[in-house]
């Protein structure tokens, strides 16, 4: 039976155009979520190993030129200089997804603005309830986070075969997370802001966008325009990851001609998402998830502080209520019923699934309370065991679902095939 024409479907697959679009994307993000576990992996390791010294003196070596402001330790160079690169690709996704994408339909965009405010605020109330009194408060932000590479990485290693409906809505949540987690950073974690140098970074971006609508990236002209840029931003005082994306909204997302098909947004995108996800955040995160345990007791002492455990119910209760809740409301006041087979247990277990932060976790960890210091080592703690908890969770839920899943993704490319449209996605792919 058809639906009445005011009512609508949640986790609808979208058109061919942006669910393969998507499949690819999230290919690429598989891939760097793999590197990126190996990377924390190793750095865990040897943080923890009789060789530790060595690891924390290279993290620590301060390298670069202190009259240009870039005397920083190598741990520095990943995080403001890697992590912008990061933060370019999610703000040319975040350009071209409001512009061309689900974003530009406020109907469609709805559900995942919504699921990422609910998201975002939730873990930040459960991180201040937990930590009234003390001097902590300024860490609220650090389980806010959700890092799609690391929960695709999941999702791969469990061979959980999403829908296209459901995948689309993870990366669109991503993004909108992104985009609230890049306006957090540039507002509460700046406290001093130089204003010439922010002014004078105008003029590279302003230039780096001139060439962009013209449609000249050539990267002997866009590099050092980004990099000048980037060397202001940092010196103004504002976080230097918010110059990558700030370089990204200038550049234009339709093509000059007019005809539909990928624009220089996407283009750069293509180009610049392998180094993202195969190096820059593999790289942060060695150097960021490295943290001295202690052994059984330190671990415990970590977990028993108030900062660890608002992070890990931040992120394991926080983002599944906040996500789940935020859905089951847009549901309820838009009379809306979610897409045919799909049910409730599988918003849950995508909740779950977001609570998965790393990347930009460790990040606001650090800029809340400091690298190296012991609060910034228990927020560590926290990332990780509140990222392993919420990942061992969303198996169990998601894996109890895959046969059906794996029926849905067959329907899906038994539908492209009669369409005569290619099989983006591949048979029995797992959903990267």
């Amino acid at each position: 039976m058809s639906l009445p024409k005011h009512q609508s479907r949640l986790f609808a697959r979208g058109s061919w155009l942006e669910t393969s679009r998507t499949a690819e994307i999230l290919r690429a993000e598989t891939t760097g979520g793999l590197l990126l576990i190996m990377a924390a992996g190793t750095a865990l390791v040897w943080a923890n190993s009789p060789w530790r010294d060595a690891y924390f003196t290279l993290r620590d070596t301060v390298v670069g030129p202190h009259a240009l402001h870039l005397d920083l330790s190598i741990g520095g160079w990943a995080a403001d200089g890697l992590l912008a690169i990061f933060f370019f690709v999610a703000g040319l996704e975040l350009k071209r997804e409001f512009v061309a994408g689900d974003l530009r339909d406020p109907r469609r965009a709805a559900l995942p603005v919504a699921a990422a405010v609910g998201g975002m605020a939730m873990p930040a109330v459960i991180f201040v309830v937990w930590n009234l009194g003390t001097d902590n408060l300024i860490g609220w932000a650090v389980p806010t986070a959700t890092d799609i590479a690391f929960a695709l990485a999941i999702l791969a290693v469990i061979s959980t075969h999403l829908p296209a409906g459901l995948r689309t809505f993870l990366l669109t949540l991503a993004v909108v997370d992104d985009l609230l987690a890049i306006t957090i950073i540039a507002i509460f974690y700046t406290e001093d802001v130089d204003l010439p140098y922010l002014l004078l970074a105008l003029v590279p971006i302003a230039a780096f966008g001139f060439l962009a609508q013209r449609r000249i990236y050539r990267a002997w002209l866009l590099l050092p325009l980004a990099l000048v840029a980037w060397d202001l931003v940092h010196a103004s005082g504002v976080h230097a990851t918010v110059a990558g994306v700030l370089l990204a909204f200038t550049v234009p997302v339709r093509r000059a001609d007019g005809e539909p098909g990928p624009g220089l947004a996407e283009h750069l995108e293509h180009l610049v998402r392998p180094i993202s996800a195969g190096f820059a955040v593999p790289v942060f995160a060695f150097f960021a998830a490295g943290v001295y345990v202690g052994g059984l007791d330190g671990l415990g002492d970590a977990l028993s502080d108030k900062i660890a455990l608002g992070i890990i119910c931040g992120l394991v209760l926080g983002k599944t209520i906040g996500i789940t809740g935020s859905t089951w409301l847009l549901a309820t006041f838009t009379h809306a019923d979610l897409d045919d087979e799909l049910s409730w247990v599988d918003v849950v277990g995508l909740s779950i699934l977001a609570g998965v932060g790393f990347t930009v976790s460790l990040l606001i960890g650090e800029l809340a309370f400091g690298t190296g210091t012991t609060a910034d080592d228990h927020a560590k703690v926290g990332v990780l065991v509140g990222s392993l908890v919420a990942a061992l969770l969303a198996t169990v839920v998601l894996r109890l679902r895959n046969r059906d899943y794996r029926r849905i993704r067959e329907v899906e490319e038994r539908d492209d095939d009669q369409d005569g449209v290619p099989d983006v996605y591949g048979r029995g792919d797992s959903p990267g």
